[in-house]
């Protein structure tokens, strides 16, 4: 990426009569609402704004001035707010100048404040410019500190403090981080110079580098931002200010906030705030330190001050994990009253903001600053955790824990962990930085990760990560790094992805040029499979045996709480007896589908199924159907006993016959092997030649809307008769069992009336026949029919008159209404999505304002005819959050998802439904 100019000015820019400079801090005449604010101060007991007023001036600024309010000991600063932003995005890139020309103003309250002065080489003032979304979106837009330094003001900084070595420290972290962030210079350029330095004075520590060591390094800095710029680095501290404004706002849009924003459904209008705040310096001195922490352990949940700081150091030294930081319990060793300090300001942010807090400190000299705190990320295990100890605290209610957490997150729960019983080579141990296990292939750039991850698990392996790689962190399984704590930029984006994450594992050596990293003498290579444990730390060799989790404790009461709230129930699709064992453990209140022809397709089964397909006459399909019928029965006995009396939907067959032929490519490829000299060549020939006729003919142009579904059924009532005969066969020997059992048979594709009412006689003639046989006094099974076809939507009232219920087959639905073909759509949806043709994948997440009305229309149609009919949805989006949130408001009954998704249906639900009271009660009022 080539660098951005920038012309030095000693000017202060903005004064009258001033050209000002050639920077690329540009201006705009457009004119702004005199009415509008756009700077807000706080710190020194003062705030204009507070805690509610994210969207405008960001969580950061927000919160800064929320505990400015509160008296804390917050630096003094002003936070630009985010329509600023939206301004210089709709300026091209100019800020208006009537909002510039004041930032001269706000700085002097910061000036005030402090008894500095911005640019004056006796008593300097330096700022930091940091960003702050509604949002927050940790690591993924730019920071600069240590700005308003110079050649001047750091001679300045030296004499006040009494340290030279600690002023050209800040001038040479400023000179880098402004190349890297304004101007678009490759950080490790600046890197290389500081690793020779060091090398040539044969030294290992940053903070063994003397003060003539860093006015060389600084004086090189100078010369790397002049041939890669073409201009000197800029002397103005107005001018640098104005160009690291422009610069964190132009960083709303950098490549990782975009991707960010796109994983986290973050909406891309809302901004960013600008914090310009005075510098307070933990790098003064072994009295001296900075920190970030949580007021719980963001991990676990665990109710325990978690943290931790580095003494002498910067903030930025903590997260980029250059140097490992200590926890934050041996504060209170080193500074007992800082640490108690510390203590007490964020018990009492917890309980006002009624949330875990993830702070940032800052000890100058003996003395504390609080430079930020938010609700921190966690994972989702510990979420759980704190959303139950803090209902049982008293600070939050039942409603309120449960919308603490995103329904989607509860997938991370519900992934295996390490097998106790499992033997296993543990090579390294790093900080548990993030719960889980996963194994995959190592590779060492985020890029190598993105495109191998389609095809296999990955593992991202780097010395620490940094946001550039968070297309990687996305797609890998888990992450490793040699370096960084607990709060590190990897643990803290994999506890928010919900990925497995060891950090900081000091004993391995990586290289990314040899695509290796080393443990002693053990060498590990790219491809190699380890396996990580984000519980406990460890690296091991090879790929280890995992186990179900449990879901129990705090999870199971939080749970528990959903089902008491949720008005929708929640159903499984489930197929096998196993499934449905696990979406009962999951919670779920039933089958909402079960697709009878994916058990057509074990190896005992599929020769009897071609078999049928095969058959020249009836007789001939009917003997292949009987064969299948005593495994049919048996499948169904299974299902149902798992499902222990709750209602079980089972769906007759639904694809075209030709899915269950074999590749007619194969079948050529046979006949061409055959031997012609064997003495069973002609009837083998003739066999395989059948074979081919029959895939022939039955060889459709559009097979999605071809003889498939209850066409098949009509055309073949005995495969109708078949499937019903098991069904009803397997519930009456369990009734005589005295087991409670509540079949419920689905039509599948109606689109008329017609089409199920002669499916329907099918089922009823047969299930009376079944009844009779079995000398069973009575057996309540139900017959409805799948929606799936836009006309039977338009005429459910119709269908209602005989179906005793409906459920949507929102995938098909979605392909019929849209003209999407679910195979095809991939070539042109990510297009779609990326250029906001759609807002969102229609297979994912309902299409409201389309498919969606054709749903709410069919339930309103169906109910018109039959009061009591039972609606549901069995498509993918049953397990959607939106797509739930939306049938709760159309009042369907229930939704039907895969088993590992019954959870975040429960919770969904529950969501749903506090959200429908809020909305009521607003309109009440």
């Amino acid at each position: 990426m080539p660098a951005k100019k920038v012309v030095s000015s000693k000017k202060r820019t903005g004064k009258k009569g001033n050209k000002g400079s050639s920077a690329k801090a540009k201006t705009t005449n457009k004119k702004t609402p005199a009415s509008k604010k756009y700077y807000y101060v706080f710190g020194k007991g003062k705030a204009d704004g507070d805690a509610s007023m994210r969207e405008l001036l960001g969580g950061k600024g927000a919160n800064l001035a929320e505990m400015s309010k509160a008296g804390l000991p917050v630096p003094p600063g002003f936070t630009m707010t985010t329509e600023v932003c939206r301004l210089y995005y709709e300026n091209s890139l100019e800020i208006p100048k009537d909002i510039d020309k004041d930032l001269e103003k706000y700085i002097a309250f910061i000036e005030k404040a402090t008894g500095r002065k911005f640019g004056d080489p006796e008593n300097p003032l330096l700022v930091s410019v940091r960003s702050g979304a509604k949002i927050s979106m940790p690591g993924m837009m730019d920071t600069i500190l240590n700005l308003g330094l110079n050649d001047e003001t750091v001679e300045g900084l030296g004499k006040l403090t009494g340290n030279m070595r600690f002023a050209l420290d800040n001038y040479r972290r400023f000179i880098s981080m402004f190349g890297n962030v304004v101007l678009g210079i490759d950080k490790d350029l600046f890197e290389k110079v500081i690793t020779k330095k060091k090398e040539e004075r044969r030294i290992k520590q940053d903070s063994s580098l003397q003060v003539n060591d860093l006015k060389d390094i600084v004086k090189k800095f100078k010369q790397i931002i002049k041939k890669k710029s073409g201009e000197p680095f800029p002397d103005d501290p107005f001018v640098q200010l104005r160009l690291a404004r422009d610069a964190v706002f132009r960083s709303w849009n950098n490549p990782r906030a975009i991707s960010y924003r796109r994983m986290h459904g973050i909406p891309s209008g809302l901004g960013t705030a600008v914090n310009v705040q005075a510098m307070v310096f933990g790098n003064m001195g072994n009295n001296s330190g900075t920190g970030v922490g949580f007021t719980r352990n963001p991990a676990t949940g665990e109710k325990e001050f978690f943290g931790e700081y580095l003494v002498n150091a910067q903030g930025e030294d903590v997260v980029a994990g250059v140097r490992t930081p200590q926890p934050i319990s041996h504060l209170a060793e080193e500074m007992p009253s800082v640490y108690n300090q510390l203590k007490t300001i964020t018990t009492k942010l917890e309980k006002h903001y009624r949330d875990l807090q993830d702070f940032e400190f800052t000890i100058q000299e003996g003395e504390l600053y609080m430079l930020q705190t938010r609700n921190g990320k966690r994972t989702v295990q510990a979420a759980v955790k704190i959303a139950v100890d803090m209902v049982k605290e008293k600070l939050i209610t039942k409603e309120e824990a449960l919308m603490r957490i995103e329904p989607q997150q509860l997938d991370h729960l519900l992934h295996p962990r390490i097998d106790s019983k499992a033997t296993y080579e543990v090579v390294t141990k790093g900080l548990p930085a993030s719960p889980g296990a996963a194994s995959g292939k190592v590779y060492f750039t985020a890029e190598d990760v993105v495109e191998r991850g389609a095809k296999e698990s990955t593992i991202l392996v780097r010395e620490e990560t940094n946001p550039d790689d968070i297309e990687g962190m996305n797609v890998a399984v888990g992450i490793l790094t040699a370096r960084g704590g607990m709060t590190s930029h990897a643990a803290v984006v994999a506890r928010g992805m919900g990925k497995c994450c060891v950090a900081g594992a000091g004993a391995i050596r990586v290289n990314p040029i040899k695509k290796q990293f080393q443990v002693g003498k053990l060498i590990i290579k790219e491809g190699e499979v380890i396996t990580l444990n984000g519980s406990t730390g460890e690296v091991i060799m090879g790929k280890v045996p995992t186990i179900e989790p449990e879901l129990s404790g705090e999870f199971s009461e939080f749970m528990k709480w959903a089902d008491e709230i949720r008005q929708l129930k929640v159903r499984t699709n489930a197929d096998t007896p196993r499934d449905a064992k696990q979406a009962l453990k999951f919670g779920a209140e039933g089958i909402g589908l079960c697709r009878t022809e994916h058990m057509f397709f074990a190896e005992d089964r599929i020769p009897i199924v071609q078999e049928m397909i095969m058959a020249d006459s009836t007789e001939e399909r009917q003997a292949a159907l009987d064969k299948l019928l005593s495994f049919q029965k048996l499948d169904f006995k299974h299902i149902f006993e798992a499902m222990q009396g709750l209602p079980v939907t089972i769906r007759t067959l639904d694809p075209p016959l030709h899915e269950f032929l074999p590749n007619k490519e194969e079948v050529l490829e046979k006949i061409k092997n055959l031997d012609s000299r064997s003495e069973d060549y002609e009837e083998e020939n003739e066999k395989l030649q059948k074979i081919i006729r029959r895939i022939d003919e039955l060889k459709e142009i559009n097979p999605m809307l071809g003889h498939r579904g209850c066409r098949l059924g009509i055309v073949y009532p005995e495969i109708t008769e078949m499937q019903v005969r098991a069904i009803i066969k397997a519930a009456c020997e369990l009734v005589k069992d005295k087991k409670s059992v509540k079949p419920e048979i689905m039509i599948p594709l109606v689109g008329h009336i017609n089409e199920f009412k002669n499916q329907k006689e099918v089922v009823d003639r047969i299930a009376k026949e079944v009844i009779t046989k079995s000398k069973v006094k009575k057996l309540n099974y139900k017959v409805g029919t799948m929606i799936e076809i836009p006309r039977a939507a338009l005429t459910a009232d119709e269908i209602a008159t005989e179906a005793e219920f409906f459920s949507f087959g929102t995938n098909d639905l979605t392909q019929m209404t849209m003209g999407f073909s679910r195979d095809d759509a991939g070539k042109f949806l990510k297009y779609y999505l990326s250029h906001d043709i759609l807002p969102k994948d229609p297979f994912v997440s309902i299409d409201q304002d389309g498919v969606g009305q054709l749903v709410k229309m069919g339930k309103e149609k169906g109910r018109s005819t039959r009061p009591d009919l039972k609606i549901g949805i069995c498509g993918e989006h049953g397990g959607d959050p939106d797509s739930i949130a939306f049938c709760h408001k159309i009042g369907l009954d229930y939704v039907s998802c895969s088993p590992y998704r019954v959870p975040i249906a429960r919770l969904a639900a529950a969501q749903a439904t506090i959200n429908d009271k809020k909305t009521s009660k607003k309109k009440r009022k």
